[in-house]
């Protein structure tokens, strides 16, 4: 199975940048893993927000192929343990899912073609993070799921 992250906007923070670096390559043990980082729209102070999610729902479907298993991260969506979330991932894989493709949405969300395109709908947490933080956590959170699979010791209970 192969993961990819797909967001809006560089990180301008490099004690992120390192951390998601960290994890990416601790995750090239056990699976493909891509981090694809999508340009911040442009104009946006001329764009409502819809207009504004409209042009990130173009650059998103770029990165989604019709056969893809799409997750929005998301406030709205299901939460999971870490142990749960590694069920989650584990089950994708026994059903036979080539590519999930999880998304970060833009400053206001995502647009109603995306969340419409969307299989499922996961949160981190209740908190508010910001998109880096995000990228941050969930790398973290995927290598976490596969050591957990793998009855590592990375994760104590």
């Amino acid at each position: 199975m192969k993961i990819t992250l797909v967001c809006i906007g560089k990180t301008d923070d490099k004690y992120i940048q390192e951390g998601i670096d960290k994890y990416n390559k601790r995750l090239k043990h056990y699976i493909t893993f891509n981090i694809v980082v999508l340009p911040d729209v442009k104009n946006v102070k001329n764009l409502s927000q819809s207009q504004q999610k409209e042009k990130e729902a173009e650059l998103f479907n770029k990165h989604i192929q019709n056969t893809d298993y799409v997750v929005l991260l998301d406030e709205r969506g299901k939460e999971y343990s870490s142990i749960e979330f590694s069920c989650f991932l584990e089950k994708k894989m026994i059903a036979s899912v080539q590519h999930i493709v999880f998304l970060v949405g833009g400053p206001y969300g995502f647009s109603e073609e995306i969340k419409q395109r969307a299989n499922s709908l996961v949160s981190l947490s209740k908190m508010t993070f910001s998109h880096q933080m995000v990228r941050l956590f969930f790398v973290e959170q995927i290598y976490r799921a596969y050591t957990i699979m793998k009855g590592e010791p990375y994760h104590h209970e």
